[in-house]
């Protein structure tokens, strides 16, 4: 076997391509995760704030002030 056939064989070689394909991949998803996170953050911890601070104020059981289904 010559050199140049062991090269020949080396680049015409594509078994690690698709292992580069999906690491791509992945971190583009992986990037667009972070670029939504980063747009929605404030809202979701606005949104958790206002969920918080309305169950701190309601009061725990049954007041008797509202008649239950039957």
């Amino acid at each position: 076997m010559t050199l140049k056939s062991i090269f020949n064989k080396f680049f015409n070689d594509e078994s690690g391509a698709v292992t580069v394909d999906w690491v791509v991949l992945t971190a583009a998803i992986v990037g667009l995760g972070m670029v939504v996170m980063t747009t929605v953050g404030g809202g979701i911890e606005l949104m958790g704030g206002n969920i918080s601070d309305t169950l701190d104020t309601r009061g725990i059981g049954y007041s008797g002030e509202e008649t239950p289904p039957s």
